[in-house]
Order: C-alpha cells, then sequence, then structure tokens
C-alpha cells in the first residue's frame, strides 16, 4: 500500500511523462504478486519495486525505450530453468512473470481518483489492459474499457485498491512510539487514544492520523474504529484497560490485542463478563492477548515488531509459522 501511494502521489504531483511498470501475470513462484508497481521518473530514479532487484536494471533500460517511443511494452521473464542464468545472474524464482511497461503523463485521471479515495477510505478499482484486440494498453480504471469489467477476461489485470489498514493504538506510552512508526511504515493509519493529554502529543507521535482525548469509558467512541479494522489496548492501567475493551469487544474489528499477562487479560474479561456483559465465543477469538507473536523479544522496538508481525498475519490469513515449513506456494 505504502508503494501505491508514493507512487499515486509522484504522479499527481508530476510535471512529466513516467513509465509505470505493473507486475501482471505470475506462473508459478515469483517475488512479489501481480499488482506490484515501479514508477520510473526522470531517467532512471524510480519508485517502487517488481522484484528483489534482480529484474529493475533491465526494466529501466527497456522504460527508456518506452518513454522515447510512447508505446507500451509488455515483457516476460522466465526463470523456470534450473541453470537459468539472466545476465549471468541465476534468478532461482522458477517463475514465470509477465511486466506491463506504459508511458504515464503528468495527473492521470485513474491516479487522482485513486488518491482521492485513498483519503476518503473508498476502494478503487483499476484495470491494467496489458493485451487486447484493439484499443490502448495500460492502467484505468474499473470501469473504463468493457473488456476490464469481465473479472480475470483475457489480457485484463483487475485489482480493486482498498483504502489503508487503520490501526487505533489505545495507550500512548513510550512503548506505543515504535509501534506507530512501524504502522506507518507500512502505510496504515495510525490514531493515538489515550486519556492523558501530555502522552498523545503530535511531538511524541509524528504523521499519525489522529490524535484522541478524552476519558477511558468515552475513548472508543471518539477514536470510532472502523469495522474491520484493527486495535491495541496499552495503557498499562487496568483502570482504562477494563472499560477500553468493554467497548471494543462490541466491535466487528479484524484484530483486537492486548498488552500485558495472560493471568491479567483472563481478570479484565471476568470482570465484563460480572456486569452482566456477555462474551460470546467469537469476542473470544477475536482477542489476542497477550498481543503479539512469540518472538523472544524484549523492549519496544522489539514488542513492536512482535505485534505488528501478529497484525500482517491475521490480516494475510496465515499463521505466522516459518515460511519453510509451507507446502504451498508463498502466495497462494
Amino acid at each position: 500500500m505504502k508503494e501505491l501511494q508514493a507512487i499515486v502521489g509522484h504522479l499527481c504531483a508530476a510535471r512529466a511523462a513516467s513509465v509505470l511498470g505493473t507486475l501482471v501475470t505470475v506462473e508459478g513462484s515469483s517475488y512479489r504478486r501481480p499488482g506490484a508497481r515501479m514508477l520510473v521518473t526522470d531517467g532512471r530514479a524510480r519508485i517502487g519495486t517488481i522484484s528483489g532487484g534482480c529484474l529493475e536494471e533491465d526494466l529501466l533500460e527497456r522504460s527508456a525505450r518506452v518513454a522515447e517511443t510512447g508505446s507500451a511494452d509488455v515483457v516476460l521473464y522466465d526463470t523456470t530453468a534450473e541453470n537459468d542464468l539472466l545476465w549471468g545472474v541465476g534468478l532461482g524464482c522458477h517463475g514465470v512473470v509477465r511486466i506491463l511497461l506504459e508511458r504515464v503523463p503528468p495527473n492521470p485521471g485513474w491516479a487522482v481518483v485513486v488518491a482521492e479515495n485513498l483519503r476518503a477510505g473508498r476502494a478503487t478499482d483499476l484495470a491494467v489492459v496489458w493485451e487486447g484486440p484493439g484499443g490502448p494498453l495500460g492502467t484505468m480504471l474499473g470501469n473504463a474499457p468493457a473488456a476490464a469489467r469481465a473479472n480475470g477476461a483475457p489480457g485484463v489485470f483487475n485489482e480493486t485498491v482498498r483504502p489503508p489498514t487503520s490501526l487505533a493504538i489505545f495507550g500512548a506510552g513510550d512503548d506505543a512510539q515504535p509501534l506507530a512508526r512501524l504502522a506507518q511504515e507500512l502505510g496504515w493509519r495510525v490514531t493515538i487514544a489515550d486519556p492523558r493529554p501530555a502522552m498523545a502529543t503530535e511531538a511524541r507521535f509524528p504523521g499519525v492520523s489522529r490524535l484522541v482525548l478524552g476519558p477511558a469509558e468515552e475513548l472508543v467512541g471518539r477514536a470510532a474504529p472502523p469495522p474491520g479494522s484493527l486495535a491495541v489496548v496499552m495503557t498499562h492501567h487496568y483502570k482504562h484497560d477494563l472499560p477500553l475493551l468493554r467497548h471494543l469487544l462490541a466491535l466487528p474489528l479484524g484484530y483486537l490485542g492486548l498488552l500485558g499477562p495472560k493471568l491479567r487479560a483472563e481478570r479484565i474479561m471476568a470482570e465484563i463478563a460480572a456486569e452482566g456483559i456477555e462474551v460470546t465465543p467469537a469476542m473470544r477469538e477475536r482477542l489476542h492477548a497477550p498481543v503479539g507473536l512469540d518472538l523472544g523479544g524484549d523492549g519496544p522496538d522489539e514488542v513492536a515488531l512482535s505485534i505488528i508481525a501478529e497484525m500482517a498475519a491475521i490480516l494475510a490469513r496465515r499463521d505466522g509459522r516459518p515460511l519453510r515449513e509451507r507446502a504451498l506456494p508463498i502466495h497462494a
């Protein structure tokens, strides 16, 4: 998401044409999924990446020709051979990837719509036409060409660009700072909510989307995390965590984490149940307490890494196990 945000931001502010490379098909194994993009600006400067760095130099050379001629180019890389040596380097990806290179004018209409929808929290349907009997090749809004309206149509890569992931961090202590930074590095929208005005400040949390203050009983309502979003409770104060968790459990969140020992979480849940509030199996399943993966880390930065890793696994519907134990393709 952060990559596409940077590309769209540049296109909307650009004064000269750029060349956009989009990974449109993958057969077998690949470093990136379809939809990965690389924007080439000012000759050889680039934003984003298509591979782990092994294809970019060749793509830069091809981009120069596309910039000069204005004609789109579809590039195929086949690395399925065991002894594959491309430009003298064994890539070892064992896959076939197809990349569309297109010249993009400044401020293209589709990029403007994507930028507006990202700011408003709306999804955008895009179609990347890389092959067809007629008409232009390139990126456009999903409802532009008739062929693109049929999902999976030959020669068209259809994609829904979803809004950035929303993360609400309830608690503005020192350990919330690296968590907010890591989330922003991923392009997530971060809300910091805390009852203490001295803690939830712009100086302590630069660049976050929102700073929310108020009594713990009202904080969830004021932060208003949207359905499917992520939330973590880490105030370190039982008197704050109890009302926060009470209100958050009732929301249809994609992820809810609680910092602290398991016994502390069980005590909070028991107290909520004693208040007459039904704690359903779905609520318990949604709650991750203690929060984070077991990475063996210590200190705020490593704890933040374990929390981010768990949230990323939940978003991708993975279990966080080592990749060497996975029998299926990584991107399946």
